[in-house]
């Protein structure tokens, strides 16, 4: 039987392609603690996520090329190392790799609800991950993730509160419940500035903005502060959604913000007999990704527990996870994941945005 070597086993290594980056594991330094033992080898994939939606394959391949060579047995250990987008974000204190804002161009399209499952989402697979509600007219992300109220100030700072594994910050907790907020443009830019710089949010592999609905002055503040790895569109499948979705696109296009992808919610009812019924319509957010040649990210049924885990603070994704609902939200959390690691491997940043 042929010795196998460290060679030999970079080089079947290297005939394994990430599926997503279209890349071998050794080019792109993804193979970390190779051993050789006699015939035993060992050795980690560093994936560029936890939330990997294609981890089986990578480990399945990358173990049978190297038992190909005659080793026996082959240990195959899967970690992961987020990859860092690259933008400077300055107003934050502690790195955050990634900023991923969710948009829409009205309420009431389920926006923060996808913003809370990608989040946890993305922290169950094991990501550190921050969630900032700057919703700041309706700030109910506070209710949703079963977190309403956040530690006490350290110093000057503020320390985001904490629940399923996501790091907290909203307006929900700096003012009374009930209390409207009647501010202006500039009063809006000094929160989410302070929301930023002030917030102890730590080390963040991503950190999930959920966006008041519209093309206003939040938004415009947001992006100008913080440079956003890309925005996320959700749009409920009637015409008249897809009206407003499609100027929320139209306006980060100008903003140069990377469009990951178009979302389509509430896109069908599973009744008991397994039929699909289209309460508000079929296939518009797939047609809004086709018009703009941006990628459509997915379909989330209606779902009662999705409502349900909002009211009572428990995402659905942790409380029924393999309800149809949960299952489309994994699968979105999983490509946008998938996306951010492409876009920030590839160098494909975008122009910083200047706003005048």
């Amino acid at each position: 039987m042929a010795q196998i070597t460290r060679e030999s086993v970079l080089a079947a290594l290297g005939k394994v392609q990430e599926p997503e980056l279209h890349q071998d594991l050794v080019s792109l330094g993804m193979v970390r603690d190779l051993k050789i033992e006699d015939q035993a080898v060992s050795f980690t994939v560093m994936l560029t996520t936890p939330a990997c939606p294609l981890r089986g394959r990578i480990e399945k391949e990358a173990r049978e090329a190297v038992e190909a060579l005659g080793a026996r047995p082959v240990s195959v250990k899967l970690d992961s190392d987020v990859p860092n987008d690259g933008r400077m974000r300055g107003l934050v204190s502690a790195p955050v790799k990634n900023a991923i804002a969710v948009a829409s161009g009205k309420g009431g399209v389920g926006k923060s609800t996808v913003s809370v499952n990608l989040a946890v989402a993305l922290a169950r697979s094991g990501a550190r991950v921050g969630l900032l509600d700057a919703d700041i007219y309706g700030p109910n992300l506070p209710t949703m993730m079963g977190a309403p109220q956040m530690p006490a100030p350290r110093g000057e700072r503020l320390i985001p509160a904490e629940n399923h594994g996501v790091k907290i910050m909203s307006m929900g907790y700096l003012v009374k419940p009930g209390q409207p907020l009647i501010w202006r443009g500039p009063m809006l830019n000094s929160a989410i500035r302070q929301f930023l710089s002030d917030v102890e949010w730590g080390e963040l592999d991503y950190l999930i903005i959920d966006l008041p609905p519209g093309t206003g002055d939040a938004s415009l503040s947001l992006a100008q502060a913080l440079p956003l790895s890309g925005v996320v569109i959700v749009t409920l499948p009637q015409q008249i959604s897809l009206e407003d979705a499609s100027r929320g696109l139209e306006m980060f296009k100008t903003l140069q913000v990377p469009i990951l992808g178009v979302i389509e919610n509430m896109s069908y009812l599973t009744l008991p007999d397994g039929t699909k019924m289209d309460v508000f319509g079929q296939g518009g957010g797939e047609a809004m990704a086709r018009h703009y040649e941006v990628p459509f990210l997915g379909a989330i049924p209606l779902n009662p527990n999705v409502r349900i885990g909002g009211d009572s603070g428990a995402p659905i994704i942790t409380t029924a996870p393999e309800s149809d609902a949960a299952q489309a939200l994994q699968r979105l959390a999983e490509s946008v994941a998938a996306r951010i690691s492409l876009s920030a491997l590839s160098g494909s940043n975008g122009p910083t945005i200047h706003l005048e």
